[in-house]
């Protein structure tokens, strides 16, 4: 694991277990996690918490280790234009009976040149600025460890949002514990957790076309236009800003082939609101459904 900056003492860990190791069952993980947790909690951690399910297990996690071996946690949340409403509301939801401390700021992501221009650096600038405020509230609460919820499945993926973490010294204890997204999913339905089945969801910004600014009528856009679809049935879905070779901008839905149709039958209402925003027609992508959809 990685050392918080603010200290130099080294604290008397557990070594982490092997990487996605199948022989190692989703309950041994997660004792391994709380073993990584019980000498950060006692000198006070700050968790970075979305309102996501892997941030979430986390932050049930610190808090029963927090329950057993006294100390402080204390989650952190942050919300800026970029931050589903519905997130916000699952993050409140789910952090009040666990019975920690539950900081709310707001990020300035948007202000930032260098993160309004949406290249493939995104995410970095993203989560610099949140791993700026976590530092800060660490710094005037007295917590030394900063921990967030990058798991095992991450390694894989490219995250440049990571590179800030670690730059942040922020620790990855569901990672160092080799559990997985679907061991969490696994853990979290087990211990009957909210949040377990929850999709994937990435901030707005995630549904805007590299290389188009992001500002916050489009990202008013994107939540708007997915929460009429939702209202419609549809559950897992992404609407896309996108822009065409001759600068005209479009949006383009992405749903499962098992919900198409449910769009296909709000195509009237989907199309009426489009135009109305300006955008020059609506599409359905007849691909489907598929992360990094938005890159270009």
């Amino acid at each position: 694991m990685t050392r918080h900056s603010r200290s130099d003492e080294e604290p008397d860990m557990p070594r982490s277990l092997p990487i996605l190791d199948p022989a190692i069952p989703p309950r041994e993980k997660a004792e391994a996690l709380q073993a990584l947790l019980a000498p950060l909690v006692r000198e006070g951690v700050l968790v970075a918490f979305s309102g996501g399910m892997d941030s979430a297990f986390l932050l049930w996690a610190a808090a029963g280790a927090g329950a057993r071996e006294g100390g402080r946690v204390v989650a952190l949340t942050t919300t800026s234009e970029s931050t589903p409403e519905r997130d916000k509301e699952d993050a409140l939801a789910f952090a009040e009976p666990l019975a920690v401390e539950h900081v709310w700021r707001e990020s300035r992501e948007l202000s930032s040149p260098d993160y309004a221009r949406n290249d493939l650096e995104r995410c970095y600038h993203c989560k610099t600025e949140l791993f700026r405020i976590a530092e800060e509230v660490a710094g005037e609460m007295g917590l030394r460890w900063l921990l967030y919820g990058y798991n095992a499945s991450d390694r894989f993926d490219v995250r440049p949002g990571h590179r800030a973490a670690e730059q942040a010294g922020a620790l990855t204890p569901l990672a160092d514990a080799g559990l997985t997204k679907e061991e969490i999913r696994f853990l979290m339905e087990e211990a009957g957790l909210p949040l377990s089945g929850k999709p994937a969801s990435p901030c707005l910004s995630s549904r805007v076309m590299t290389g188009v600014e992001i500002t916050p009528q489009r990202l008013r856009d994107v939540e708007e236009m997915e929460e009429l679809l939702r209202k419609a049935g549809v559950v897992r879905l992404r609407m896309r800003v996108c822009r065409d070779a001759d600068d005209r901008f479009f949006l383009r839905v992405e749903v499962g082939p098992e919900e198409m149709e449910k769009v296909l039958r709000s195509r009237e209402a989907l199309h009426r609101e489009g135009i109305r925003r300006g955008y020059r027609w609506v599409t359905l992508d007849l691909g489907g459904y598929r992360m990094g959809g938005g890159v270009s």
